[in-house]
């Protein structure tokens, strides 16, 4: 099966093409600078905002996954992520229709859903809202007939780069290196889902998940200190402390308007924004069962998985640390 991936440079996108590749298919790898990923299969620049690009680039595919978002917690112009989370997969749904592709698997979040307690998805910062509404734009067109699957990973993790697509590797990274300030609802629930269990249910979705189903990709829920807690009873590294929701609200206010007066500058991020802050105050918890009925979806638990990024993270550390003892140089 020859299928494009957008997003396919991502921190998921490249686990999901190299689990593509793995299981006989072939990828056809679309975003801004596929070329220089060097992934394997096909590779072709392009953005998920140029509909007639990425039709051209779907023609020859048996299937589109999906994968293309703006990851971020903030940006000036808040519409950047309507066009991006919103339009891509309006965009990715008018290829299907065009070209009749027979399966759109669309990687949604699990920030696009309810939290426990609440009937109705939250409205936090710009990301969680367009998932959202992406999602309406989702079950829409399945209700309308498109092909579609969407997926809702949980908080994903493992080795690899540091990202907000690798939340949890980017906090634990930065807490060893000493710039992490704490952590804000350190006793709320999170789903933490291992990267390569949810490329490969995105793969097996793409062979047989059910069109119109809706797959929550969760892990184990914990509370967001337990990584920490495992990290501490495997490397001694020491715990973080925990940031009151009064003082991390605080902090997003003015870590708002800093950004925005840097953002004439440059791409200047916030630590925290007031929107971050308030997802931080509900409980994120996943089902997996129909994931694990019908894609063979393994839930790996952090004490499983953990180790694996946890010495990523070490061995990175320490070549860091001796680049600096040596001016820079390797």
């Amino acid at each position: 099966m020859r299928v494009l991936v957008t997003g396919g440079t991502g921190y998921l996108g490249q686990t999901v093409v190299r689990t593509l590749a793995a299981r006989g298919h072939a990828p056809v790898v679309f975003a801004r600078r596929a070329t220089q990923a060097q992934l394997p299969g096909e590779a072709i620049d392009g953005d998920v905002r140029d509909r007639a690009a990425l039709l051209a680039a779907a023609r020859g595919c048996d299937a589109i996954c999906h994968g293309a978002a703006l990851v971020k917690i903030w940006r000036k112009d808040p519409t950047e992520f309507d066009a991006v989370n919103v339009g891509g997969l309006e965009n990715a749904i008018a290829v299907v229709r065009e070209l009749r592709l027979p399966r759109l698997v669309y990687t949604s979040s699990f920030l696009a859903l309810p939290p426990a307690g609440e009937h109705e998805p939250i409205v936090a910062n710009d990301y969680q809202r367009t998932k959202a509404a992406a999602d309406v734009v989702a079950q829409r067109a399945a209700a309308d007939g498109v092909p579609i699957v969407s997926m809702y990973p949980g908080v994903i993790y493992g080795p690899g780069v540091r990202s907000e697509g690798n939340l949890l590797g980017r906090l634990l990274h930065d807490h060893v290196a000493g710039k992490l300030p704490g952590i804000v609802g350190a006793d709320k629930i999170w789903c933490f889902s291992w990267v390569e269990d949810v490329a490969d249910a995105h793969v097996t979705a793409l062979e047989r998940g059910t069109l119109g189903g809706r797959y929550t990709l969760g892990g184990e829920n914990a509370p967001q200190m337990r990584p920490f807690e495992i990290a501490y009873a495997l490397k001694k590294w020491p715990l973080p402390r925990t940031i009151p929701y009064w003082v991390a609200t605080a902090l997003g206010a003015i870590e708002e308007v800093r950004a925005g007066f840097g953002a004439r500058a440059g791409d200047v991020m916030p630590l925290v924004t007031r929107g971050t802050v308030d997802i931080f105050r509900f409980d994120w918890p996943l089902d997996s069962e129909a994931a694990i009925r019908d894609l063979s979806y393994p839930t790996s638990s952090l004490r499983q998985r953990l180790p694996a990024l946890l010495d990523d993270i070490q061995t990175r550390h320490t070549e860091a640390q001796g680049s600096q003892r040596h001016g820079g140089q390797t």
